[in-house]
């Protein structure tokens, strides 16, 4: 709802829209009524009533269609205003999201597009199902106050048997949301390694696994769908019953009135429909407004979350000197920090490498250099500033990462690089590039820079890829660099190259470089030993 009222305007468009055409149909109905007197016999309309009918027929459908259109409207511009802050949201948390990549995708896109009924559909119909109604009962009493008040009396029925099924429509769809989230996540993340499904010849087990998962989405659905079904048949008969009463006390009207004029008795009874059609909309749309709250349920805490506090930077500053004192990380559920009582202190354009076994916590290190995590005792000060008090994404302007696997997207080696500093020139990226050195290889490909790659780097070696990761970071040209085993997995030949980039990178910089490579530990500075015996151990390399 604080997302209607943040494009009220087009919300409130097919409401108006709405009453406009059921203004139509109480006039369409008094006209129809008044041809169907003169048919009987009675004076009654004529071709003018007839041309009137027809006017209000193509008005009513005209605006019936602009109302389409303004709901879908309203149902694109809230979902595309979710999905962006939605996406900036997990954009801010980074790495530090536990969701799956499958999690994630379901969640901007089956989610959100849950979403859709409710903007679109559902708070118009909550209006109209109020206003509409009330127009036609008014109309209807001037006529016979007995009728409006039946019609009234049954219109009420209709919120407690939606509300009788609604329950249970809510929990299934819920639900059956939660399946389709697994679902999703699951067929994303094996199509990401349908390599090593196909490499130890897990593709059968996996297809029938996926083949489970959906079964239990169908049945989920069709749970959801027999609850609709029975809201709808309750509302039909609530129709129907007032259809019959109003038809049996009119026609007993007739009888005992042999000059009565029928005009009356006959809108009342076409006014059933005009009656009823909003709350049918009402109905429809309120299983897909349980459907958006169960959707809701996931997307909400992401975007409620308090902004990060903190901090702005006035300006990146060119160099940077680094302190950690008795800095500790513990995660939440582990038996043990991930990293304790650190200290070190790094000058600008220092390097400094971070050495250990599997799970010392150099990984840790960097995530706190980047915000993606905040201390949980000790402090880290960057130019003698607390970085807590800095906003997370100020810590990030601060710095160039480079990871293990260097992730690069379908397109360019030439966008690719530049994704690092958007606003750069040509000059500017094809210096990084040749830093880099990924000029000694993209010199030899058809169109050079303008080669396209796919996805995750397809088409290039591993150490070429890495070399365009460092790219992005000359390109980057911030004051701290961080590595985290750039050169894993590379052959020696290829480890010397990407070795030379790096020497080159983080001259003049500030550098943290998480490694177990005998030969990046052989760079000028001083290499850290983590450890759980021996925490802060250092020496000059």
């Amino acid at each position: 709802m604080r997302q209607a009222r943040g494009q009220a305007g087009r919300v409130a468009l097919p409401i108006v829209l709405g009453l406009g055409v059921a203004l139509c149909q109480i006039a369409l109905a008094f006209l129809i009524a008044r041809l169907l007197v003169t048919l009987l016999g009675f004076q009654g309309g004529g071709w003018n009533e007839l041309a009137l009918a027809g006017g209000l027929m193509l008005l009513s459908a005209g605006l019936g269609l602009a109302q389409e259109m303004a709901q879908q409207s309203a149902g694109e511009t809230a979902r595309a205003r979710i999905r962006a802050e939605l996406f900036a949201r997990l954009l801010e948390l980074g790495p530090a999201d536990p969701r799956g990549v499958g999690e994630k995708a379901s969640l901007l896109v089956d989610r959100v597009e849950a979403l859709d009924g409710f903007f679109a559909r559902w708070i118009p119909a909550m209006a109209l199902a109020v206003l509409a109604p009330a127009m036609v009962a008014i109309a209807v009493w001037q006529a016979d106050w007995v009728s409006a008040l039946v019609l009234v009396c049954m219109g009420l029925l209709v919120p407690v048997a939606m509300a009788l099924t609604g329950i249970g429509a809510a929990l299934e769809a819920r639900k059956q949301l939660d399946v389709l989230g697994r679902l999703s996540g699951r067929f994303v993340d094996r199509l990401r390694g349908l390599s090593t499904l196909v490499q130890f010849n897990r593709t059968e087990d996996e297809a029938r696994a996926l083949g489970v998962a959906a079964e239990e989405f169908r049945w989920r659905t069709l749970r959801v769908l027999r609850v609709a079904f029975l809201s709808s048949a309750t509302l039909e008969l609530l129709s129907a019953f007032t259809l019959g009463y109003l038809a049996w006390r009119h026609g007993a009207l007739m009888t005992t009135r042999d000059a009565a004029d029928p005009t009356m008795a006959l809108f009342c009874i076409l006014m059933i429909p005009g009656f009823f059609a909003p709350l049918r909309a009402f109905s429809a749309a309120y299983h897909e407004a349980m459907s958006a709250r169960g959707a809701a349920a996931e997307i909400a805490p992401l975007l409620e979350a308090p902004p990060a506090e903190g901090l702005l930077l006035e300006e990146v500053p060119h160099r940077v000197a680094l302190v950690f004192n008795e800095a500790e990380l513990h995660y939440p559920g582990m038996p043990r920090p991930a990293l304790s009582r650190l200290t070190f202190a790094l000058a600008p354009g220092e390097t400094l490498m971070l050495v250990g076994p599997s799970g010392a916590g150099k990984s840790s290190v960097l995530r706190l250099l980047m915000g993606f995590e905040r201390p949980t005792a000790g402090r880290i000060a960057i130019n003698g500033q607390d970085v807590t008090r800095l906003k997370p994404a100020e810590l990030r302007r601060l710095s160039s990462y480079v990871g293990q696997r260097a992730h690069l997207f379908g397109g360019t080696l030439y966008e690719n690089i530049a994704l690092a500093r958007p606003g750069a020139t040509k000059a500017e990226v094809i210096r990084a590039a040749e830093s880099a050195r990924v000029m000694s290889f993209a010199a030899r490909l058809p169109k050079g820079l303008d080669t396209l790659v796919g996805e995750g780097g397809f088409g290039l070696s591993g150490g070429q890829a890495q070399r365009v990761a460092l790219a992005r970071a000359f390109l980057r040209d911030a004051p701290l660099v961080l590595l985290d085993e750039p050169t894993a997995s590379l052959d020696p030949g290829t480890e010397a190259e990407v070795m030379a980039a790096i020497a080159k990178l983080c001259m003049g910089r500030t550098a943290v470089i998480a490694t177990h490579s005998a030969a990046l530990m052989g760079l000028p500075g001083r290499v850290i030993e983590l450890g759980e015996t021996k925490l802060a151990s250092a020496h000059v390399g």
